[in-house]
């Protein structure tokens, strides 16, 4: 694919892993939507990312299917296409299951698999069209469990599978889909606050490598589940 005037949609790009991402496709040459709950903030980053003609900044909660459906509109309203997805939005709450809230087991599922459910029900269509690619940003979390995790575990678990076979369901339709599972990244998930101690993570950028270098596969090619690790673990 040729990544020059294409049109991706990132959501949760409003900083972290979407934002890396984001940076990294439109100095590829592609035109960017990010979003976020909080429209403020979503346009403030996409102010921060450069020319409003080639980045819109857009409120979605992923978990709702309409605030999908409203972003995928006004993405075509402005870009006219679209080309590439990446379901990206999650959150992480961790506890043993016998102190697990219903409230954090809930968001955790609305938001990191109900949401990847909204991004591409909202999105197929346009994507039929562009014969387009849909990616998912899972986490080694979705094959390897660990304690208190079991709540995070099951979302992202489920992203892998719905991934995958959303993959056989669609490459019919000439539409790619991929999910990244990466270890552990430097970013703001789960209020974590980035500095000089995550320099052995992988970085934002390195993820937005793996998503350009995706998009640029010859189209017979598919890399359907890509693991990715820090090449060395933190020395403690």
């Amino acid at each position: 694919m040729s990544l020059e005037n294409k049109v991706v949609y990132i959501t949760g790009g409003t900083k972290g892993i979407g934002y890396g991402v984001a940076k990294k496709l439109l100095d590829a040459g592609m035109r960017i939507a990010i979003s976020g709950r909080n429209l403020e903030t979503a346009e403030k980053a996409a102010k921060e990312l450069g020319d409003s003609s080639k980045v819109l900044g857009l409120s979605s909660d992923v978990s709702k299917l309409a605030d999908e459906e409203a972003a995928i509109a006004k993405i075509i309203e402005k870009f006219g296409q679209l080309d590439v997805v990446l379901a990206n939005a999650g959150v992480g709450n961790f506890a043993p299951i016998d102190e697990m809230t219903e409230e954090a087991w809930h968001q955790m599922i609305n938001t990191n698999l109900n949401g990847v459910f909204h991004t591409l029900k909202a999105s197929v269509e346009a994507l039929k069209k562009s014969k387009g690619y849909y990616i998912t940003l899972a986490s080694l979390a979705g094959t390897n469990f660990f304690a208190n995790g079991a709540g995070y575990n099951a979302s992202k678990f489920g992203v892998v599978g719905f991934s995958q076979a959303a993959m056989l369901d669609l490459r019919k339709y000439d539409i790619k889909v991929s999910t990244i599972m990466p270890g552990s990244v430097t970013s703001h998930f789960n209020d974590h606050e980035p500095s000089e101690a995550d320099a052995w993570k992988i970085q934002p950028e390195d993820i937005g490598q793996i998503v350009e270098d995706l998009l640029k596969m010859h189209p017979r090619t598919l890399p359907s589940k890509i693991e990715v690790r820090p090449t060395r673990p933190d020395k403690k």
